[in-house]
């Protein structure tokens, strides 16, 4: 059994009891390895007494999991209404033309737009300047 394996279970393990217990443990195996591997699907589907459809339709169907690894850092923007009014289109376009970026709907930075998440910290009131001034620092 490979590390990430033992690991995997060890995360069902630990969080398989609680109520709704598929997305604690889809997020504690995302946070954990960084992705869901296609081959826990099984695993987690059959410790959770649900169906591999079942656990890949809510993995496939929320923007936060992966099935793969992503090219680091991920980098998710607010493209809802309030960040779009404060500039998020021309931070998009401008992330895009330096990285993979992933729009996301609504970071909940609202009173702070535009907003990213960059490998799961928030980051508010961005301009491109900053954006690049925060991927410089995250690649040091």
């Amino acid at each position: 059994m490979e590390e990430s394996d033992e690991s995997i279970a060890t995360l069902i393990a630990a969080h398989r009891q609680g109520p709704g217990a598929l997305l604690p443990v889809l997020h504690a195996i995302q946070d954990e390895i960084g992705y869901i591997p296609a081959d826990s699907v099984k695993e987690i589907a059959k410790a959770l007494n649900l169906s591999s459809a079942e656990v890949h339709g809510v993995i496939t169907f929320y923007h936060y999991f992966r099935s793969e690894p992503s090219a680091s850092p991920r980098v998710e923007i607010c493209c809802a209404e309030s960040c779009q009014s404060m500039g998020s289109e021309k931070l998009l376009a401008h992330a895009k033309s330096v990285c993979d970026v992933h729009p996301v709907y609504c970071l909940g930075l609202c009173a702070a737009s535009p907003a990213a998440m960059i490998d799961g910290k928030p980051y508010a009131r961005l301009t491109p300047d900053k954006f690049d001034r925060i991927l410089e620092k995250i690649a040091s």
